[in-house]
Order: C-alpha cells, then structure tokens, then sequence
C-alpha cells in the first residue's frame, strides 16, 4: 500500500512502507483505507528547521523579481497538472472534482498576487528628515514560517500560506491534515521543480507532536495555522508564548439574512451551493438562514425543500453530483449527531440527511443534505459548527434581530445579506460585528489582493491572510536613519589638538 512520507530537504516525497508510527488515509467515496502517511516526530522538524536554516539567507538575498519568477513557474507547473491534482485531491478529501479544482484555483489565485511581490516589497524614504538627515525601512523576510492547515482545503490553504511567505523571501515548512496529505506533498515537488531551492518548501506530516514542536522551535520566526477554534486558540497562545508571530483561523458559523424584497428564487440557488457544496465541510459555508418576517420565512421554505430534494450526493468523479461524502467515519458520526442534538433541542427537522446510503458505496461517508427550521439562538446546535451539509432556518422578526443574531454569536468569519434596498445593505454592512460581509454573495471569500480574516473566535492575532496584510506578516520592517556629515570642521581647537565639532553636534530631528 502507499506511503505518503515527508519533503524534507534531501528526503525523498514518497518512500517504501518501513518505519512509522503511520496515519490511515481513506477514500471517503468507498470507506476503505487508500495509503499511510508517514507521521513525524520532533526530530522531523528539527531536520526540516535545519535545512531551511541552511537555505533561507541566500532566498531572502535573491532579488524580488527572481523569487517571483519561481513563483510564475509553479502556478504553470500547477495548471499543467491540474486535473491529476484535483483527482487526487477528491481521493482524500471526497469533494467533486470540481470543487478540487475550485480549491486549486483559489489557492492559484494568491499565487498570482504574490508574483507582484517586488511592488509589495518597497519600502518608504524620507529625504530631509532634519537636517542632512534622511529615513527609509525596508521589508525583509522573517526567517523561516511555517504553516499548519486543514483538511478541507489542502491545496488552497497552504498555496494562501507559502505562496506570499516565499515570495518575501521566507522559507516554508507545511504541517499540512494527515487525512489528506498527498496535495500537499505534491506542491512542495512542484514548488521545486519551478525552481525553488532546497529547503525552500518542506513539509512535515504530523499530530499534536508535531505541531507543538513547531510552535515552540525557537528559529521558526512565524506561524499561521487554519482549524478549530479552540486548536487556534491553543496554537495562538503557545506560538506567542514561545515569542512568535502567530495568525490562527478558527471556526466559522456564518449567516444569511434574507430580506422581504430579496429574490428567493436566487438565494434558493445561492444556499444550494454556499451550504451543502463540498459536503459543508467549509469555513465560509452557510449553514444559518435568516428570512426577516413570517412571510419571508414560509416562502423561502416553501421553495427550498424541493430544492434540497433535488441534490444530487454522489462519488467524488461523479460530474453530476452536487457534493460526495465528508472526510472519514469519524466525522460523518459527528454531523449525524449534532443532527440528533438538533432534534433534542426541540428543532424541526424538515429533511434528514441521516442514514444516507450510495448504492454501490454503502461504506463510503456520506451524509444527505439536511434541513431544520424553528431554530432559535439557544441551541447548542445553532451556537456550535457542525461542518456539515446541514442548513439551519433561524426566524428573525425584524430587520434589527436579524442584525444582532450573527453579530451576538462567538463566531464572526462571515455573513451575508439578500436585499435589492441599497440603504439596508449599507446600514448592515456597517454595523454588523462580522469580518467578512457578503451583499448578495453568499460565500463572501475576499479576492486574493484583498485580505481574509474572520472577528471573535474565528481568528486570533492581528492580521488576516493574503493580501498586503499578507505582505506585512511573513516581514519585519526595518527602519534606517541615516546622515552623511560634510567633513567640515567647526569650533574650536582641545588641548590635545583634536576639533571640537561644537557646531556640528547632533541633534535629534524632531527636535531641532
């Protein structure tokens, strides 16, 4: 059977089956384990840190440009073999295939912003800061960063991560999810065969050991991590500790207001794919509908139960399906029971996605799409993500409830709102406590230029993912002041012979 090892500098990406301890990676659409992957230990990273140590200073000496041609070169290399990756990307995960390449595609898109890193990479210049005296900074690279990121996106999150921290001139070390771990591997030989050097992009497979090991290594200068919200507080609070740079995505549970004036045949089509695309297995799902008024609320039903029966759940290769199945036997266990919680708490379970059965795939790890209404805030499986294609119907009566719902939950990645009132989009926009806002969109992911970056307990640190603010996490800015005295010589002669440069003494600009 496969084994999936590490891409250490001077390793090979795929070895024979000795050694271990090995995680099992299972082909969701049929239930069976597919390949190991090798998982590693502290010595793993230590061999990995110590190849980037090696590397890194000539990387972040290469000039901006010639780092972004490496970069042109994997996002080729990465299209070429697009439709080998996004295969092997449903294998694992047991998204369709057009969601794999969707995945791919998005993380593409940040590669592409990093190209122009050179522009991003200037920094600012004072002439005449005082007199004769002049201040510029410059961005240089942190040192060595490191990603930890999860399975639903294991080629988008990771290409969001590595891509601007190599184009800064960092070197990379991935912990990537070991329930998918063969994308991953196959970008980093990709992110070499376009030229990167050794060391450059490495990846370590891994549990807790590993990802502790990471945080507390004193020469990784920066650390970004996607998952959990209480992993991301775990893995904010020791990075920091162990001094640091530290940004961690956590969980999301995102909301879509519906207006009176929406058009619910679109919004229908919208929740279609924002909460059951991908299995819901997606930070940015929407999993809460909130239709304002009674009316709202029996209309938008009345059109999404035939909608939801209408979902094709199928294998990952099937071109028809809508979503396949979720990761693995654990965590179609996990949604089934929160839809069991669901039902406790009194909601109305509308349509049971429970039980699902693929004929011909009866071991595989599906879940059928499922619907409550009459959820209310109070329920643990409201307030909890159940990451799942499960779609909550919460009623809100008026315009100022439907506000205060996503903005009083713990979580606040993103939120939408289906309106044709200009004034009610603004005004939500504006005061909803939420960091990301969709106006008719209902996955409101920024373009890769803009920045991605939930409030409350969806994120910890202080800044987002890709984008400048990107830019400004994998450097540190150094600031110069400088002078060049004119050699001239003032005041008058010491006993010992020496010019006493009286004149010419310095004084701190601002105050001279």
């Amino acid at each position: 059977m496969r084994v999936i090892d590490h891409v250490i500098a001077g390793d090979t990406a795929v070895s024979g089956d000795e050694g271990g301890p090995f995680g099992a990676v299972f082909d969701p659409n049929r239930g069976e384990v597919q390949a190991h992957v090798r998982l590693g230990a502290v010595a793993d990273v230590e061999r990995a840190v110590a190849a980037a140590l090696a590397a890194q200073p000539a990387w972040g000496a290469t000039n901006p440009q010639r780092r972004a041609r490496v970069l042109f070169r994997f996002k080729e290399l990465v299209e070429a073999n697009m439709d080998s990756l996004a295969e092997l990307l449903s294998s694992e995960h047991g998204k369709v295939i057009a969601d794999s390449k969707g995945d791919i595609q998005r993380g593409l898109d940040v590669i592409e912003f990093a190209c122009g890193v050179p522009h991003l990479l200037k920094g600012d210049h004072t002439q005449g800061a005082g007199p004769g005296i002049d201040v510029y900074s410059m961005r240089l690279a942190v040192g060595i960063g490191a990603g930890i990121t999860p399975f639903n996106f294991p080629a988008m999150i990771p290409m969001w991560m590595f891509g601007v921290a190599i184009a800064c001139g960092n070197a990379f070390i991935l912990k990537p999810s070991e329930r998918d771990p063969s994308v991953p591997v196959r970008l980093a030989e990709l992110m070499r065969e376009a030229g990167a050097p050794e060391g450059i992009l490495q990846v370590v497979h891994g549990d807790k050991t590993v990802v502790d090991a990471i945080l507390d290594h004193p020469a990784i200068g920066a650390v970004s991590f996607v998952g959990s919200s209480d992993i991301a507080h775990y893995v904010y609070r020791r990075g920091v500790a162990a001094g640091k740079r530290v940004q961690a995505m956590g969980g999301a549970k995102n909301h879509g207001i519906v207006m009176p004036d929406a058009d619910l045949d679109q919004v229908v089509a919208d929740l279609a794919g924002a909460a059951f695309g991908s299995a819901g297995e997606r930070c940015m799902a929407l999993p809460v509908v909130v239709p304002v008024g009674d009316k709202t609320a029996e209309a938008l039903r009345e059109k999404l139960i035939p909608a939801i029966h209408a979902l094709r759940v199928g294998v990952s290769t099937d071109p028809e399906a809508h979503y396949g199945p979720v990761v693995n036997a654990a965590h179609k266990a996990r949604v089934e029971s929160w839809i069991a919680k669901g039902v406790e708490e009194g909601a109305e379970l509308v349509v049971d996605g429970r039980g699902f059965r693929l004929q011909g795939h009866e071991r595989g790890f599906f879940v059928g799409p499922t619907l409550f209404d009459h959820v209310t805030p109070a329920m643990s499986a409201y307030r909890e993500e159940i990451f799942g294609p499960v779609l909550q119907i919460v009623r809100a009566p008026d315009f100022e409830s439907a506000v205060r719902l996503p903005s009083e939950h713990q979580y606040g990645n993103g939120v939408a709102i289906f309106t044709r009132n200009g004034h009610a989009a603004r005004e939500f926009a504006a005061r909803v406590n939420v960091g990301m806002v969709g106006i008719n969109v209902p996955i409101p992911v920024p373009v890769a230029y803009h920045s991605f970056g939930g409030w409350k307990r969806s994120a910890f640190g202080d800044m987002n993912q890709h984008g400048e603010e990107g830019v400004r996490f994998w450097t540190r800015v150094k600031t110069i002041t400088q002078r060049w005295p004119d050699g001239s010589m003032s005041g008058t002669q010491a006993e010992d012979g020496a010019a006493a440069r009286t004149q010419d003494a310095f004084v701190i600009p601002t105050m001279g």
